[in-house]
């Protein structure tokens, strides 16, 4: 079966192959590189079912997934752990994995809440304590250069960009990644959420952490910096509330705030790289109406540039902002 034929039957069936029925609702939620759905069953409560997208992750890769989920939820951080029968949480309907989680009911993260995002910071931590001890065999480690050289042949095959703006678009591709894979240099990698950004927490009393569907090895900061928006003034804000409730549970080395740009440089190109590669998929084209014009390669070329300058600004610091 196609991952494009999951139409509400199937998902039925694949459910009612594990035991669990869909007695009210089977609703779509924004997940654009999974297909997720919430729905209600009378006998486990509100559950969410991800199906995997195939060829993206391996079954031992989803295992791993599951497995810190697990390690998380027994350290107390505020995390969903996945349905399990027979103690198995991976399930496999018509050759596509799925799984399914409690829903965690909650209002959405507000990014410019100071207290929340001690909050955050303090759960972050948490998560970064079980992360150092907790190994992942299967699943990549964050790497600039394996990331950006990846994206940009990418970019190069799949983006349909007008000849006219290539080369400028590609000379500034070439010249930020170059720099960013020199400037990028973790000293610590550990185990991370690896997308950690507003639509990924919900808050319900607390601070909760969902979607580890790229978790992965990488620094500690990469989970971090997303929360940081604004004039720079602003991320300083930001950047002390988090680190406030942060250092309440582990230490924070500030060298990594140097790799918040790399980072973010990183997160940019793969981004279009993404957007490229997921192209023929006809959710991609309907939601993102805007890529792959004219008009988007002229902006991105200029945000490129604007990325690569960003680089050699001092990165963002603590020590001497009051």
């Amino acid at each position: 079966m196609s991952y494009y034929q999951l139409t509400p039957d199937v998902i039925i069936d694949a459910l009612s192959s594990i035991g669990i029925h869909v007695d009210t609702g089977l609703m779509a939620l924004n997940s654009y590189e999974n297909r997720v759905y919430r729905f209600n069953s009378d006998a486990d409560g509100p559950l969410v079912v991800k199906f995997y997208r195939p060829e993206r992750w391996t079954l031992a890769q989803i295992q791993e997934e599951h497995n810190f989920l697990f390690a998380l939820a027994a350290a107390k951080v505020r995390v969903a752990t996945p349905v399990q029968r027979e103690q198995s949480s991976i399930f496999v309907w018509q050759d596509i994995p799925f799984a399914v989680w409690p829903a965690v009911r909650g209002r959405s993260f507000e990014t410019d809440n100071l207290d929340q995002l001690t909050a955050l910071g303090e759960q972050l931590a948490r998560l970064h304590q079980v992360g150092e001890h907790f190994t992942l065999n299967a699943r990549p480690t964050l790497s600039a250069e394996q990331v950006l050289t990846h994206a940009q042949q990418v970019l190069e095959q799949e983006a349909i960009m007008p000849n006219k703006l290539r080369n400028e678009f590609f000379s500034q591709l070439s010249a930020l990644n170059s720099k960013a894979s020199q400037l990028y240099q973790p000293q610590q990698q550990l185990t991370i959420h690896g997308d950690c950004h507003g639509s990924n927490i919900l808050w319900q009393d607390g601070v909760w952490l969902v979607d580890f569907d790229d978790c992965r090895q990488g620094p500690a900061v990469q989970d971090l910096w997303m929360m940081l928006s604004g004039p720079r003034q602003e991320q300083l804000l930001q950047l002390d509330a988090l680190l406030s409730g942060y250092e309440e549970v582990r230490e924070f080395n500030n060298t990594e705030l140097a790799l918040i740009e790399p980072l973010r440089a990183i997160r940019m190109v793969n981004y279009m790289a993404w957007l490229a590669t997921r192209w023929s998929d006809p959710a991609f084209p309907a939601n993102f109406p805007w890529f792959n014009t004219e008009d988007y390669w002229l902006q991105q070329t200029k945000v490129l540039a604007e990325q690569r300058q960003a680089l050699d600004a001092a990165p963002l610091s603590l020590t001497s902002w009051y």
